[in-house]
Protein backbone atom coordinates (compact mmCIF):
# COMPACT_ATOMS: atom_id res chain seq x y z
CA UNK A 1 0.00 0.00 0.00
CA UNK A 2 1.43 3.34 -0.89
CA UNK A 3 2.45 5.40 2.20
CA UNK A 4 0.39 8.50 1.77
CA UNK A 5 -3.01 6.33 1.03
CA UNK A 6 -2.75 5.27 4.86
CA UNK A 7 -3.49 8.64 6.64
CA UNK A 8 -6.50 9.47 4.14
CA UNK A 9 -7.61 5.94 4.85
CA UNK A 10 -7.29 7.07 8.81
CA UNK A 11 -8.97 10.34 8.53
CA UNK A 12 -11.77 8.73 6.40
CA UNK A 13 -12.51 6.25 8.89
CA UNK A 14 -12.18 8.39 12.12
CA UNK A 15 -14.70 10.98 10.33
CA UNK A 16 -17.52 8.31 9.83
CA UNK A 17 -16.87 7.13 13.21
CA UNK A 18 -17.43 11.36 14.43
CA UNK A 19 -20.16 11.09 12.04
CA UNK A 20 -21.82 8.69 13.81
CA UNK A 21 -21.63 9.64 17.68
CA UNK A 22 -22.97 13.01 16.63
CA UNK A 23 -26.16 11.73 14.86
CA UNK A 24 -26.61 9.23 17.96
CA UNK A 25 -25.07 6.37 15.64
CA UNK A 26 -23.15 3.27 17.33
CA UNK A 27 -19.92 3.41 15.33
CA UNK A 28 -18.53 0.13 13.48
CA UNK A 29 -15.34 -0.33 12.53
CA UNK A 30 -14.99 -3.57 9.99
CA UNK A 31 -11.98 -5.88 9.81
CA UNK A 32 -10.67 -8.90 7.74
CA UNK A 33 -11.39 -12.13 9.47
CA UNK A 34 -7.54 -13.78 9.76
CA UNK A 35 -8.53 -17.55 10.82
CA UNK A 36 -8.93 -21.07 9.87
CA UNK A 37 -12.56 -20.76 9.20
CA UNK A 38 -11.95 -17.55 6.45
CA UNK A 39 -9.17 -19.50 5.00
CA UNK A 40 -9.18 -20.53 1.19
CA UNK A 41 -6.43 -22.87 -0.73
CA UNK A 42 -5.83 -22.76 -4.05
CA UNK A 43 -3.25 -24.49 -5.56
CA UNK A 44 -2.07 -22.63 -8.78
CA UNK A 45 -2.03 -19.71 -6.21
CA UNK A 46 -0.05 -21.71 -3.91
CA UNK A 47 -0.80 -19.95 -0.25
CA UNK A 48 -3.80 -19.48 2.28
CA UNK A 49 -6.23 -16.25 0.82
CA UNK A 50 -8.81 -14.77 3.14
CA UNK A 51 -12.70 -15.37 2.18
CA UNK A 52 -15.70 -13.09 2.74
CA UNK A 53 -15.83 -12.99 6.49
CA UNK A 54 -15.74 -10.00 8.35
CA UNK A 55 -14.91 -9.29 11.96
CA UNK A 56 -17.19 -6.95 13.10
CA UNK A 57 -16.82 -4.17 16.55
CA UNK A 58 -20.13 -2.24 16.87
CA UNK A 59 -19.40 0.61 19.89
CA UNK A 60 -21.18 -1.05 23.00
CA UNK A 61 -19.77 -1.77 26.52
CA UNK A 62 -17.89 -4.76 25.34
CA UNK A 63 -16.36 -3.25 22.32
CA UNK A 64 -16.03 0.44 23.79
CA UNK A 65 -11.93 -0.64 25.17
CA UNK A 66 -11.43 -2.75 22.00
CA UNK A 67 -12.58 0.49 19.29
CA UNK A 68 -10.55 3.25 21.85
CA UNK A 69 -7.69 1.32 21.88
CA UNK A 70 -7.49 0.85 18.01
CA UNK A 71 -8.01 5.00 17.56
CA UNK A 72 -5.23 5.60 20.56
CA UNK A 73 -2.64 3.18 18.58
CA UNK A 74 -3.66 4.40 15.20
CA UNK A 75 -2.56 8.14 16.20
CA UNK A 76 0.95 6.93 17.33
CA UNK A 77 1.34 5.05 13.93
CA UNK A 78 -0.01 7.64 11.77
CA UNK A 79 2.98 10.02 13.73
CA UNK A 80 5.74 7.80 12.86
CA UNK A 81 4.58 7.92 9.19
CA UNK A 82 4.57 11.65 9.61
CA UNK A 83 7.86 11.88 10.96
CA UNK A 84 9.72 8.96 9.33
CA UNK A 85 9.85 7.31 12.76
CA UNK A 86 10.40 3.26 12.38
CA UNK A 87 9.11 0.77 16.35
CA UNK A 88 8.97 -2.40 16.65
CA UNK A 89 5.56 -4.12 18.50
CA UNK A 90 7.65 -4.44 21.72
CA UNK A 91 8.53 -0.38 21.19
CA UNK A 92 5.24 0.17 20.53
CA UNK A 93 3.30 -1.28 23.86
CA UNK A 94 5.99 0.88 25.83
CA UNK A 95 5.02 3.92 24.00
CA UNK A 96 1.87 2.85 24.84
CA UNK A 97 2.30 2.26 27.98
CA UNK A 98 4.16 5.65 29.24
CA UNK A 99 1.46 7.79 27.38
CA UNK A 100 -0.75 5.99 29.52
CA UNK A 101 0.67 6.17 32.67
CA UNK A 102 1.49 9.76 31.80
CA UNK A 103 -2.41 10.84 30.98
CA UNK A 104 -4.58 9.70 34.07
CA UNK A 105 -7.73 10.30 31.16
CA UNK A 106 -6.17 7.15 29.49
CA UNK A 107 -5.93 4.85 32.21
CA UNK A 108 -8.92 2.47 30.78
CA UNK A 109 -6.78 2.21 27.89
CA UNK A 110 -3.54 0.44 29.61
CA UNK A 111 -2.75 -2.91 28.17
CA UNK A 112 -1.84 -5.57 30.85
CA UNK A 113 0.77 -7.04 28.49
CA UNK A 114 2.50 -6.74 25.12
CA UNK A 115 -0.44 -9.58 23.40
CA UNK A 116 -2.89 -6.94 24.13
CA UNK A 117 -1.37 -4.33 22.12
CA UNK A 118 0.21 -6.32 19.44
CA UNK A 119 -3.33 -7.51 19.22
CA UNK A 120 -4.85 -3.89 18.57
CA UNK A 121 -2.07 -3.57 15.77
CA UNK A 122 -2.96 -6.49 14.10
CA UNK A 123 -6.74 -5.53 14.09
CA UNK A 124 -5.62 -2.36 12.45
CA UNK A 125 -3.68 -3.74 9.37
CA UNK A 126 -6.65 -6.61 8.69
CA UNK A 127 -8.82 -3.40 8.97
CA UNK A 128 -7.01 -1.34 7.03
CA UNK A 129 -5.97 -4.23 4.75
CA UNK A 130 -1.82 -3.14 4.75
CA UNK A 131 1.32 -4.59 6.17
CA UNK A 132 2.31 -3.55 9.38
CA UNK A 133 5.85 -2.53 7.61
CA UNK A 134 3.26 0.16 5.79
CA UNK A 135 2.70 1.27 9.53
CA UNK A 136 6.61 2.23 10.56
CA UNK A 137 6.05 -1.30 12.61
CA UNK A 138 8.34 -3.92 12.80
CA UNK A 139 7.99 -7.40 14.55
CA UNK A 140 11.94 -7.24 15.24
CA UNK A 141 12.20 -10.96 13.63
CA UNK A 142 15.42 -12.03 12.21
CA UNK A 143 15.47 -14.03 8.71
CA UNK A 144 17.28 -16.97 9.74
CA UNK A 145 20.41 -17.82 9.56
CA UNK A 146 22.06 -18.21 6.39
CA UNK A 147 25.14 -19.42 5.17
CA UNK A 148 26.56 -19.74 1.79
CA UNK A 149 29.53 -19.41 -0.86
CA UNK A 150 27.82 -18.14 -3.46
CA UNK A 151 25.20 -15.70 -2.08
CA UNK A 152 25.46 -11.81 -2.77
CA UNK A 153 22.56 -9.42 -0.58
CA UNK A 154 22.01 -6.02 -1.65
CA UNK A 155 20.12 -4.26 0.76
CA UNK A 156 18.67 -0.86 -0.31
CA UNK A 157 19.27 1.59 3.16
CA UNK A 158 16.29 3.62 4.48
CA UNK A 159 18.65 6.93 3.41
CA UNK A 160 18.64 5.22 -0.11
CA UNK A 161 21.96 3.99 -0.10
CA UNK A 162 23.42 0.35 -0.49
CA UNK A 163 24.96 -2.30 1.51
CA UNK A 164 26.78 -4.97 0.08
CA UNK A 165 27.17 -8.53 1.93
CA UNK A 166 29.50 -10.99 0.37
CA UNK A 167 28.32 -14.41 2.69
CA UNK A 168 31.40 -16.08 1.59
CA UNK A 169 33.63 -13.89 3.31
CA UNK A 170 31.54 -14.11 6.29
CA UNK A 171 33.18 -17.65 7.43
CA UNK A 172 30.86 -19.75 9.76
CA UNK A 173 29.50 -16.15 10.52
CA UNK A 174 25.51 -16.39 9.38
CA UNK A 175 24.36 -13.61 7.61
CA UNK A 176 20.60 -12.63 9.37
CA UNK A 177 18.43 -10.27 7.65
CA UNK A 178 16.04 -8.48 9.50
CA UNK A 179 12.69 -6.62 9.39
CA UNK A 180 11.60 -6.76 5.42
CA UNK A 181 13.28 -8.70 2.84
CA UNK A 182 11.72 -6.56 -0.08
CA UNK A 183 14.27 -4.44 0.70
CA UNK A 184 16.79 -6.89 0.02
CA UNK A 185 18.20 -7.96 -3.84
CA UNK A 186 20.02 -11.42 -4.28
CA UNK A 187 22.52 -12.40 -6.76
CA UNK A 188 24.32 -15.54 -7.28
CA UNK A 189 28.41 -15.79 -7.66
CA UNK A 190 28.02 -19.48 -9.55
CA UNK A 191 24.87 -21.57 -10.15
CA UNK A 192 23.17 -22.17 -6.58
CA UNK A 193 21.93 -25.97 -7.02
CA UNK A 194 19.51 -25.51 -4.00
CA UNK A 195 18.84 -24.18 -0.75
CA UNK A 196 17.88 -26.35 2.33
CA UNK A 197 15.84 -25.13 4.86
CA UNK A 198 16.69 -26.62 8.25
CA UNK A 199 14.54 -26.75 11.21
CA UNK A 200 16.98 -26.32 13.96
CA UNK A 201 19.03 -23.80 14.01
CA UNK A 202 21.47 -25.86 15.62
CA UNK A 203 21.27 -28.63 13.28
CA UNK A 204 22.27 -26.39 10.30
CA UNK A 205 24.80 -24.33 12.49
CA UNK A 206 26.39 -28.12 12.56
CA UNK A 207 26.08 -28.42 8.62
CA UNK A 208 28.24 -25.78 8.55
CA UNK A 209 30.79 -26.34 11.07
CA UNK A 210 31.13 -29.91 9.02
CA UNK A 211 31.75 -28.10 5.81
CA UNK A 212 28.33 -28.43 4.28
CA UNK A 213 28.71 -24.68 2.52
CA UNK A 214 32.47 -26.01 1.10
CA UNK A 215 31.11 -28.72 -0.63
CA UNK A 216 27.90 -27.57 -1.92
CA UNK A 217 27.19 -24.88 -4.04
CA UNK A 218 23.94 -24.28 -2.03
CA UNK A 219 22.15 -21.68 0.59
CA UNK A 220 21.98 -23.12 4.05
CA UNK A 221 19.03 -22.01 6.21
CA UNK A 222 18.39 -21.92 9.74
CA UNK A 223 13.96 -22.01 10.34
CA UNK A 224 14.38 -21.32 13.73
CA UNK A 225 11.61 -23.58 14.52
CA UNK A 226 7.80 -22.16 13.40
CA UNK A 227 9.04 -19.55 10.90
CA UNK A 228 8.77 -15.66 11.68
CA UNK A 229 7.28 -13.36 9.15
CA UNK A 230 10.93 -12.20 8.35
CA UNK A 231 11.76 -15.91 7.40
CA UNK A 232 9.37 -16.89 5.61
CA UNK A 233 9.41 -13.11 3.61
CA UNK A 234 13.68 -14.19 3.24
CA UNK A 235 12.16 -17.85 1.44
CA UNK A 236 9.97 -15.81 -0.57
CA UNK A 237 12.72 -13.92 -1.73
CA UNK A 238 15.40 -17.07 -2.61
CA UNK A 239 12.33 -18.88 -4.30
CA UNK A 240 11.65 -15.73 -6.89
CA UNK A 241 14.62 -13.72 -7.04
CA UNK A 242 16.98 -16.95 -7.41
CA UNK A 243 14.48 -19.24 -8.91
CA UNK A 244 16.22 -22.19 -6.94
CA UNK A 245 14.31 -25.40 -5.23
CA UNK A 246 13.95 -24.76 -1.98
CA UNK A 247 13.77 -28.11 0.47
CA UNK A 248 12.72 -28.13 4.24
CA UNK A 249 14.57 -30.81 6.29
CA UNK A 250 12.94 -31.15 9.84
CA UNK A 251 11.23 -33.88 12.37
CA UNK A 252 8.89 -36.48 11.60
CA UNK A 253 5.89 -35.05 13.67
CA UNK A 254 2.69 -33.45 13.63
CA UNK A 255 3.89 -30.06 14.75
CA UNK A 256 5.93 -29.82 12.14
CA UNK A 257 4.09 -30.62 9.05
CA UNK A 258 1.24 -28.51 10.43
CA UNK A 259 2.77 -25.37 11.90
CA UNK A 260 6.04 -25.16 10.96
CA UNK A 261 6.24 -26.23 7.25
CA UNK A 262 2.90 -25.38 6.21
CA UNK A 263 2.77 -21.95 7.77
CA UNK A 264 6.64 -21.72 5.61
CA UNK A 265 4.73 -23.20 2.02
CA UNK A 266 1.62 -21.35 2.43
CA UNK A 267 1.29 -18.91 5.04
CA UNK A 268 -1.13 -18.75 8.08
CA UNK A 269 -4.77 -18.29 8.72
CA UNK A 270 -3.51 -15.24 11.10
CA UNK A 271 -1.88 -13.53 8.63
CA UNK A 272 -4.10 -14.57 5.70
CA UNK A 273 -3.63 -10.74 4.40
CA UNK A 274 0.30 -10.91 4.52
CA UNK A 275 0.60 -14.54 3.08
CA UNK A 276 1.14 -13.23 -0.47
CA UNK A 277 4.69 -12.05 0.50
CA UNK A 278 5.18 -14.10 3.76
CA UNK A 279 5.26 -17.71 2.24
CA UNK A 280 7.11 -19.90 -0.31
CA UNK A 281 4.94 -21.99 -2.31
CA UNK A 282 7.76 -23.97 -4.05
CA UNK A 283 9.20 -25.12 -0.74
CA UNK A 284 9.38 -29.14 -0.70
CA UNK A 285 9.41 -31.33 2.17
CA UNK A 286 12.58 -33.41 2.08
CA UNK A 287 12.32 -35.07 5.66
CA UNK A 288 12.15 -36.68 8.05
CA UNK A 289 9.51 -38.82 6.02
CA UNK A 290 7.88 -42.31 7.22
CA UNK A 291 10.02 -44.22 5.17
CA UNK A 292 13.13 -42.48 5.66
CA UNK A 293 12.63 -44.76 9.25
CA UNK A 294 13.01 -48.29 7.79
CA UNK A 295 15.52 -47.32 5.16
CA UNK A 296 18.14 -45.52 7.16
CA UNK A 297 17.14 -47.51 10.32
CA UNK A 298 16.14 -43.82 12.40
CA UNK A 299 15.68 -43.68 15.33
CA UNK A 300 12.69 -43.42 16.08
CA UNK A 301 9.66 -43.44 19.05
CA UNK A 302 6.23 -43.71 20.13
CA UNK A 303 4.37 -40.72 20.72
CA UNK A 304 3.32 -40.14 24.73
CA UNK A 305 -0.79 -39.88 24.27
CA UNK A 306 -0.71 -38.56 28.33
CA UNK A 307 1.61 -36.11 27.17
CA UNK A 308 -0.36 -33.14 26.71
CA UNK A 309 1.55 -31.43 24.04
CA UNK A 310 1.60 -33.88 22.12
CA UNK A 311 -2.03 -34.91 22.20
CA UNK A 312 -2.71 -31.72 21.33
CA UNK A 313 -0.64 -31.67 18.61
CA UNK A 314 -2.45 -35.36 17.21
CA UNK A 315 -5.58 -33.63 17.76
CA UNK A 316 -4.93 -30.43 15.81
CA UNK A 317 -3.46 -33.17 13.21
CA UNK A 318 -6.82 -34.82 13.28
CA UNK A 319 -8.46 -31.30 12.69
CA UNK A 320 -6.49 -30.41 9.72
CA UNK A 321 -7.40 -33.17 7.58
CA UNK A 322 -10.91 -32.23 7.94
CA UNK A 323 -10.75 -28.08 8.03
CA UNK A 324 -7.50 -27.28 6.94
CA UNK A 325 -8.19 -25.93 3.02
CA UNK A 326 -3.95 -26.76 2.52
CA UNK A 327 -4.23 -30.47 3.68
CA UNK A 328 -7.35 -31.04 2.18
CA UNK A 329 -6.21 -30.19 -1.08
CA UNK A 330 -5.49 -33.36 -3.62
CA UNK A 331 -2.35 -31.46 -4.74
CA UNK A 332 -0.98 -31.74 -0.94
CA UNK A 333 -2.34 -35.58 -1.09
CA UNK A 334 1.31 -36.48 -0.06
CA UNK A 335 1.46 -34.29 3.18
CA UNK A 336 -2.01 -35.22 4.17
CA UNK A 337 -0.98 -39.29 3.79
CA UNK A 338 2.03 -38.04 6.37
CA UNK A 339 -0.52 -36.73 9.26
CA UNK A 340 -2.26 -40.07 8.51
CA UNK A 341 0.58 -42.25 9.04
CA UNK A 342 1.57 -40.18 12.52
CA UNK A 343 -2.20 -39.87 13.74
CA UNK A 344 -2.11 -44.52 13.28
CA UNK A 345 0.75 -44.99 14.11
CA UNK A 346 1.40 -42.44 17.02
CA UNK A 347 5.19 -42.26 16.28
CA UNK A 348 8.14 -39.44 15.91
CA UNK A 349 11.34 -39.43 14.71
CA UNK A 350 13.93 -36.00 15.04
CA UNK A 351 15.59 -34.66 11.90
CA UNK A 352 18.52 -35.78 13.94
CA UNK A 353 18.56 -39.30 14.16
CA UNK A 354 20.17 -39.12 10.55
CA UNK A 355 23.26 -38.44 12.79
CA UNK A 356 22.95 -41.70 13.93
CA UNK A 357 22.87 -43.81 11.02
CA UNK A 358 26.85 -43.62 11.02
CA UNK A 359 28.17 -41.83 14.32
CA UNK A 360 31.58 -42.68 12.83
CA UNK A 361 31.05 -40.03 9.70
CA UNK A 362 29.97 -36.72 10.95
CA UNK A 363 29.15 -36.03 7.25
CA UNK A 364 26.62 -38.95 6.97
CA UNK A 365 23.48 -36.87 7.01
CA UNK A 366 24.56 -34.25 4.22
CA UNK A 367 25.30 -37.65 2.33
CA UNK A 368 22.03 -38.58 3.13
CA UNK A 369 20.37 -34.87 1.92
CA UNK A 370 22.12 -35.21 -0.99
CA UNK A 371 21.25 -38.78 -1.93
CA UNK A 372 17.30 -38.16 -1.75
CA UNK A 373 17.51 -34.60 -3.51
CA UNK A 374 18.79 -36.60 -6.51
CA UNK A 375 16.36 -39.60 -6.37
CA UNK A 376 13.48 -36.81 -5.80
CA UNK A 377 12.92 -38.11 -2.25
CA UNK A 378 10.67 -35.55 -1.02
CA UNK A 379 6.78 -34.12 -1.33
Amino acid sequence: MREDTIPKLSKDLCNRMLTDLENARRPVLEAIKCSLDNSNYNPKVGYLTPGNKMVRSELNVASVQKMSRAIFILEILLRNIETGAVNTKRELYYISKGEVKHNPELRPLDFADQSESDSIIDFICEMMECYREDLNCYANDRGGQTYSNQLVVTETLPDGGKAVVDLSTLGTSPFQPKNRPQSLALKAKKKIDFCLVVESEGTANTFVTNGFCRRNNAILLGAQGVPSNAVRGWCKLIQDQLKVPIYFFGDLDAYTLQNIFRTLKAGSAASLIRNSDFSAPDVRFLGVLPEDIKKYDLADYPVKENDLQEARALKKASDALKNDPFFKDKKNKGLSKILEWLLKNKRRCEQQSYFTVDPRDPIMPEKIILEKIKRGDFI
